[in-house]
């Protein structure tokens, strides 16, 4: 009998630990991935990705790596992705995971839409996404942003949220109105050990988790921004 109790706990350890680690490979997954999308958006080699000025002038970056259709709701699409802000020393906080769910949104290549990425341009649009819990266009207006390095954000001057898409390898300005943002809570634990506010991560009131992948990501912020910057002396 004390044999069989044994076992068994084991077995309950054994569970826990296995699903810990899944859940920890897949915060590691969407950190490279939503590496990879800024690379390949503001690397120096790239000439069809966010100009400099908007990422010299943006407050925050979230990423989306991939959307999916949510067979559950007509046209409805859901992503998980990162976000960091720009903090007061110059540097980028530790990432912040969410969902971003609705209606399908943004213009479409070929009918396969596999990523976005959104650059919060002011302070209400960086209000709005420390919160936690906002819907873009409900008093957070978003527009298409401007494409190619050598590009103007006075196109969507006025805009809280520039929004970008990756189709096919191809990157354009898309709309992301009527899109619901929510802090990830479960992914949230497996970064950082405990429950922690969206704004706490994103005021970098936290340590960088020991991730390599999270600080991976927030370095490839770092420097495109620093590149952006030194480009428009």
């Amino acid at each position: 009998m004390k044999r069989s109790i044994a076992l068994l706990a084991l077995g309950t350890l054994a569970a826990a630990a296995s699903t810990t680690a899944i859940a920890q490979t897949r915060a590691d997954n969407e950190l490279n991935a939503a590496t990879l999308v800024m690379q390949e958006l503001t690397g120096p080699q790239s000439k069809a990705g966010i100009p400099d000025d908007v990422l010299r002038d943006a407050k925050c970056v979230a990423v989306i790596p991939k959307m999916v259709k949510a067979g559950f709701v007509v046209g409805g699409q859901h992503g998980a992705g990162v976000a960091t802000c720009r903090l007061e020393n110059g540097r980028w906080s530790p990432p912040a995971p969410f969902d971003l769910s609705g209606a399908t949104f943004g213009a479409q290549i070929g009918g396969e839409e596999q990523g976005y990425v959104m650059m919060i341009m002011n302070n209400d649009g960086m209000q709005a996404l420390m919160s936690g819990h906002f819907k873009i266009g409900a008093g957070v207006d978003a527009a298409a942003g401007p494409v190619g390095r050598e590009g103007s954000g006075s196109a969507g001057v006025s805009a809280a949220i520039l929004s970008y898409a990756r189709a096919k390898g191809a990157y354009i300005g898309a709309t992301l109105n009527g899109a619901e943002l929510n802090q990830d809570h479960g992914e949230t634990k497996q970064l950082y050990g405990q429950e922690t506010p969206f704004t706490a991560i994103l005021d970098g009131q936290v340590h960088m988790p020991d991730q390599s992948a999270a600080r991976t990501f927030v370095s490839t912020i770092n420097h495109a921004v620093a590149r952006a910057a030194s480009n428009s002396h």
